[in-house]
């Protein structure tokens, strides 16, 4: 979602910021810089598990994340969210293209709801998922992949599935879980370079241009 079809102007690092005080990590430490390039770099996947990495401690690593999600849902609730450009018409293109839209993200279901009840997408999508619809195993892991092909029951096989996403964690979720088509987009966490090196064979500007590639690769 953040980076591919939301816009969130940079909302994670801010929620990173208030999650990282609450333990004792200052803004302008070299511990706090490290910390937030860790952030950045593994944007895309699931935010438990990156704060396990930096935190070690379960107990401090749940703490951090509860504070970040919920520092995360009160700015979304500010109205700092918006839809990518022309993002909301792009799925409502597939949908009447005959495709089926899962949206998926690597935050908590409580932040996911609070993100699509913001943009007015609530029954937009007919699934959305997040790592605790799949045993808490977020991305680069193919479970969310896989669980939307299950759910749906609108495809025969993987080969029929595309991912599309911002960042390296996208794609390689996609790769993993044998995607006919993985795409990267332009418009978020990370670069042309780290989307192909996790395994891309396509980058796009943005999410809308996804229906006319579908089309060019039927």
């Amino acid at each position: 979602m953040a980076g591919t079809t939301v816009s969130d102007g940079g909302l994670v690092e801010r929620a990173f910021d208030t999650a990282a005080r609450e333990l004792g990590v200052e803004p302008g430490t070299e511990d706090h810089a490290e910390k937030l390039d860790h952030v950045r770099t593994t944007m895309g996947e699931s935010k438990i598990t990156v704060f396990r990495h930096l935190f070690g401690d379960e107990d401090r690593a749940q703490h951090a994340n509860d504070t970040f999600e919920k520092a995360y849902g009160d700015l979304v609730d500010d109205g700092l969210v918006s839809p990518v450009p022309g993002a909301r018409e792009t799925i409502e293109q597939l949908t009447a293209d005959g495709r089926t839209v899962v949206l998926t993200t690597g935050f908590a279901r409580v932040t996911q709801d609070a993100v699509l009840d913001a943009l007015g997408w609530r029954e937009l999508v007919p699934v959305t998922l997040c790592p605790a619809d799949v045993g808490g195993r977020g991305r680069p892991c193919p479970d969310m992949v896989l669980e939307a092909f299950l759910r749906t029951g609108s495809a025969d096989s993987m080969h029929q599935v595309a991912v599309v996403g911002d960042t390296s964690y996208d794609v390689l979720s996609g790769i993993r879980a044998g995607a006919g088509l993985v795409a990267g987009v332009r418009t978020g966490a990370h670069g042309d370079n780290a989307l192909r090196e996790a395994g891309a064979l396509h980058i796009l500007d943005s999410v809308v241009d996804l229906p006319a590639l579908l089309r060019v690769e039927n």
